[in-house]
This record gives structure tokens, sequence and C-alpha cells, in this order.
């Protein structure tokens, strides 16, 4: 009976093609917009998962200033971090953690003609590491360039291409405004990352960027590895009381810095971004109620057009179920078509919008399932009434109609 059923639905939307394919476009058109918005939260959260997956789930950043319900806010008045901070930090750590420390400038990276706009980084030995920075040609910075404030520098594969092409920049002397250093290693290629770019970037000793570059003894921020994710909450702790000893904090005073933990604010960005995708979708969703209602309106037009049918049908046999299943069917295939054709059509512009949008194209079947399970439910609950409809018509008056 129910394949019988489904057969004559199909016949029926065959029969009447405009006003089937007009009905679908609005099943579609919602379906495509739910199932964009949801693949395209899906990919932003992926992005912000793997930005911060690159950082490294046990890392720990601390910053200057005071944390306040709405992040982090800093007046004037809070002391800036200082190197000396951070060599407190890796002292009272041990080998529990690793400690690097980083200041960066925007400035302006030349060799011969070639001019680029780069981000100027002074660093630590170990901030390569901690950011899992790959070299793909030369060597690091070591400790002795490091602490005697050395003319060396890395840079990153846009700046490497800009200025040398295709030749290799490593013992070249590029200029860095009046300072001039040499290339000792280049980078593999990384994207970008919540600091933008990173493939623009130059990194030189801290030492040497302090007094030849910002002029300050100032450090944006200190990185804390922790070696695992599982030590992280306990190398906090004792990062936060190694930090309020080195910048004096009186035991009652407020902490004049912010430890941010990398795993805290993965979990913090993905909540954030499927709130605002769940939001979106919603507001999606009401094109998907216009296409129901389209529904609605096509199968209660179509009981009216084939009340004499339902007369006849009642006539040699068919009971009240029967006819109330039989245009229940034939709004759930209106809405699955419509659901298809709009799942299909939403990844499309999903993937379209992809690479626009610098995100990538991640759909999952989660969501295509809720997608196509929500369009089988606008159907029957929209096809409801006109089947209810048709299946309480008087039998003889139904007989009697033309």
């Amino acid at each position: 009976m129910l394949a019988q059923s489904f057969l004559l639905a199909f016949r029926s939307v065959a029969r009447n093609k405009l006003r089937s394919f007009l009905t679908l476009l609005g099943m579609i058109i919602g379906v495509a917009a739910v199932n964009a918005m949801l693949t395209i939260g899906g990919g932003a959260r992926e992005q912000v998962r793997s930005q911060i997956s690159a950082l490294g789930s046990d890392l720990l950043v601390v910053w200057a200033g005071y944390r306040n319900d709405r992040g982090v806010y800093t007046p004037e008045k809070v002391p800036p971090l200082r190197i000396e901070h951070a060599l407190h930090l890796k002292r009272r750590l041990g080998g529990a953690a690793t400690v690097a420390a980083l200041a960066s400038k925007a400035g302006r990276a030349a060799f011969g003609p070639n001019s680029v706009e780069v981000t100027l980084n002074g660093v630590t030995e170990d901030y390569m590491r901690l950011r899992n920075w790959s070299i793909a040609a030369g060597r690091e910075l070591t400790p002795t360039e490091v602490n005697s404030g050395a003319g060396v520098c890395i840079i990153g594969e846009t700046v490497q291409k800009t200025l040398f092409g295709t030749e290799s920049a490593l013992g070249a002397r590029i200029r860095l405004g009046a300072l001039a250093c040499t290339v000792v290693g280049l980078l593999r290629e990384k994207g970008s990352s919540f600091r933008g770019r990173e493939d623009d970037a130059v990194f030189l000793p801290l030492e040497t960027f302090q007094t030849r570059i910002a002029g300050n003894r100032k450090v944006e921020s200190i990185l804390v590895s922790a070696g695992a994710a599982a030590q992280a909450v306990r190398v906090k702790a004792r990062a936060e009381e190694a930090l309020r000893e080195s910048r004096r904090i009186a035991p009652d005073g407020r902490d004049d810095f912010v430890v941010d933990d990398m795993a805290e604010l993965l979990a913090f960005a993905s909540e954030t971004i499927g709130m605002f995708t769940a939001f979106l979708g919603a507001i999606a969703g009401i094109s998907l109620l216009v296409g129901g209602i389209g529904i609605m309106n096509v199968m209660l037009v179509s009981v009216a057009e084939r009340t004499r049918e339902i007369g006849i049908r009642m006539a040699i046999g068919a009971r009240k179920a029967d006819i109330l299943l039989q245009f229940l069917v034939e709004a759930l295939v209106l809405a699955l078509l419509g659901g298809v054709v709009g799942i299909g059509f939403g990844l499309l512009v999903a993937w379209a919008a992809a690479p626009l949008i610098d995100i990538p194209f991640a759909p999952r079947l989660a969501s295509i399932l809720f997608v196509a399970g929500l369009s089988m439910l606008i159907g029957i609950a929209f096809g409801f009434f006109p089947a209810l409809r048709g299946s309480r018509l008087d039998p003889i008056e139904a007989l009697r109609h033309e």
C-alpha cells in the first residue's frame, strides 16, 4: 500500500510539472539556505580549530593587562611584559615547560630594488619550536645570537619569493629599515592564523629587535609550553604564581597580566561559532517555512481538484486512513525532492563561498541528515491539514462534485 502511495504521488507531481516546480522551488531555496549556513559554519569552526591546534593544545600565552567580563582590558598604567619576566618564568618552571618571548612590529624588508611589507618579530631561541615553525632551508636562531643581539634573521616564504624570486636568500643581507641582517633560515609556508598572514614574517633575535628596531624593552607576549595538554592546568597555576612574584603583586592585589590556555580558547571559540551558526541557520530556516506553506497551498488545491476522485475511491472501499496516507505521501514526496535538490545546491554554494572567505569546505554528514530530516518533517507537518481535509470529505458529496 505504501509503495503504491509513493507511485501515485510521483505520478501526481509529474502530471502538474509547472505547479510542482514552483512548489519545489520554495523548498529548494529554504533547504539550500539552511544547509549552506550549517556547512559554512562548520568550515569556520574547523578553521578556528586548526589555527588554535597549530599553536599547540598545551600552549599558554601571557599578556599584560587586566581581565574583565568582556575579555582583556589594558590601561596605560599596567607595566609591560619584559624579558626578565620570561627568564623568571623559565627558572621557576624548570624542566616542566618551555618558555619563549615575542615582540613584534610592522615594517618593510628590502633587497636591492625589491621591497615588501612584513611583520618584524623579535623572539627568543625556543619561539620557533613552540609555534611549530618548520625550517625549509638554513637553520634556527642560536642562544648566542639571541643573547648578543646578532644581525641575523629568518624570513617567511612570501618574503623570500618577493625579494629573491627563485633564487635562494640564504647568506644574503636584507635591509629592515636602518638595520641590515643576514638571512640564516628560510621558513616553510604556514598560511594565515589569528595573527594574520604568517608567511610575510621576519624573525630576529629579541635583543636585536628591541635595540635596533623597537627602541624599547617591551615584550608583547610570553609563550609557555606545558609539554602535554594534561599538564597545562598545573603549569598555568605555577606560571601565574611566578608572574605575580616577578611583577611584585601584593598577596591581595589584582593580577595585571592574563594567562590564556589554548585548549580553553579552542572550546570557547568552537562554542561561539556553533551558536552563531545555529542563529544563522534559524534565520535561513524561515525560508524553509515559506516552502512548507507552499506545499500546504498546493496540496489544498490538489484536494479541491481531486474531490471527485476521492469520492470514487471511497465508494469502492478506500478508508479515510488510505486517503490521508495518499496525500501525506504526496506532500512528503514534494518535500523530499526539494530537500535533495536543496542539499546539493546548498553544498555547491558553500563550496563556492569557502575560498572567498578563506575557510575550508567541510560538509558534515550529521548536518546533511539533519537538513534532510527537517525537510521531511516540514512536508509531513504542512501536508497533514490538506490530507486530513481530504480524508474527511463525505463520499456522496464528493461524488456529486464537478
